[in-house]
């Protein structure tokens, strides 16, 4: 078999594309058309400047509205007309938003979970009946609605995330098995309905083969990636390596080697056919973007060493809470720990990798920092950005001298 040949740039930049950060094409089809190309957008409860599922459009399409962002992902935010989903949220590369168009292709991980029983907590008897009587009866509903979401009042420790009430434990059950989905979200809680009601039908009576099931999410990452290895392919959506190799061939992937990569990788086809070019996005990234939620992936792409430091003990922290990665020019060339007092977007911590600090590159690179956060500032109705502390002295003039 004749192998494509690449080098590290080139992967870069093929990947930047996938993702939706390198060239005009990337804006076509608004959220919904970045949701898509991404096959997955990932969730998380911590809210610094946005939520992450907000962060991701952002950082490709611009400053894109909150609203905006929420009715592409979940339809009328009132909930007042008769919902039909367009996506539906499941276990991805984690929790994660997903097109309404791939609720088949997940039958293959809702089937493992009824096989094994449970997921995390033991489901009590009868719950579930419970549950579903109550959606039949009411219509959509919250936790909170059906008696909470905790066994009792709570503490404030860590163990309270796991001390959920019978029916919260039920619901969560009942989405692993697809037989209930997340409609819309009211604040942050979930706001749950009948799959029977909210999935298209044509949808919902679709139970592909795992094969089937696995050719059609590893066709998504590779696309998603534009070229990737066997690990990449299956952190994308959390698959096995083994499940990866009985369905690379099938998801009409062409085998590629990358200049510097140990491994063999795998391109989408259509990638390869059209060379990667287009200006660049310069922007804050979320640190669950899908760029960047593959630590090895991001090392080895991006010589990037990436990990978010929101559960690491303070004095720990190297980078901040939430350090942002910084994209310009197709790179990534440093870090922001966002904050806001006010109107005021502050800059708790800023670095820059080591390349990007140079004497030759230092005032380019402050440039676009300094366009990150002021963009990221307007974004989020700031008028004015601190920054607070940076890596080295002469980063912080230079930023203070540009904002």
């Amino acid at each position: 078999m004749t192998y494509a040949e690449l080098s590290a740039d080139e992967a870069r930049r093929l990947q930047l594309r996938a993702q939706g950060l390198l060239g005009a094409g990337a804006r076509r089809g608004g959220v919904p058309g970045a949701l898509a190309r991404l096959g997955a957008v990932q969730l998380d409860t911590i809210s610094v400047l946005a939520r992450s599922h907000e962060l991701v459009p952002y950082a490709r399409l611009g400053p894109v509205g909150r609203a905006a962002v929420d009715a592409a992902y979940w339809g009328d935010p009132a909930g007042t007309a008769p919902h039909q989903a367009r996506t539906f949220e499941y276990w991805a590369h984690a929790a994660s938003i997903l097109p309404v168009a791939d609720w088949p292709h997940f039958a293959f991980r809702r089937r493992a979970f009824r096989e094994r029983g449970h997921r995390w907590h033991q489901v009590p008897e009868g719950a579930c009946d419970e549950v579903r009587a109550r959606l039949k009866a009411d219509g959509p509903l919250t936790t909170k609605d059906l008696g909470g979401a905790r066994s009792g009042p709570g503490t404030g420790s860590m163990s309270d995330s796991w001390a959920w009430s019978e029916h919260k434990i039920a619901i969560e059950w009942m989405l692993d098995l697809g037989e209930v989905v997340c409609v819309r979200r009211t604040g942050w809680r979930r706001v749950y309905d009948l799959a029977e009601r909210a999935i298209p039908a044509p949808l919902l009576g679709h139970e592909p083969s795992e094969a089937e099931c696995l050719a059609h999410l590893v066709r998504h990452a590779g696309r998603a990636l534009g070229v990737a290895t066997r690990a990449d392919l299956a952190d994308y959506y959390r698959l096995k390596g083994e499940q990866v190799d009985s369905a690379v061939e099938a998801a009409g992937l062409v085998p590629v080697t990358v200049a510097g990569w140990r491994h063999r990788a795998w391109a989408d086809p259509d990638a390869l056919a059209e060379p990667a070019r287009g200006w660049h996005v310069t922007t804050l990234l979320s640190p669950f973007d899908s760029l960047v939620w593959d630590r090895a992936r991001a090392s080895r792409v991006f010589g990037f060493d990436h990990r978010l430091e929101a559960y690491v003990p303070k004095h720990k922290r190297v980078h901040g809470y939430f350090a942002m990665p910084v994209l310009a020019g197709g790179r990534l060339i440093g870090r922001v720990d966002p904050g806001r007092e006010g109107r005021t977007l502050v800059a708790r911590q800023v670095s820059l990798e080591p390349w990007a600090a140079t004497p030759a590159k230092i005032e380019t690179s402050a440039t676009a920092l300094a366009e990150a956060l002021r963009r990221a500032a307007d974004w989020v109705g700031c008028d004015d950005v601190r920054i607070e502390r940076a890596s080295d002295a002469e980063l912080t003039g230079v930023l203070r001298a540009f904002l």
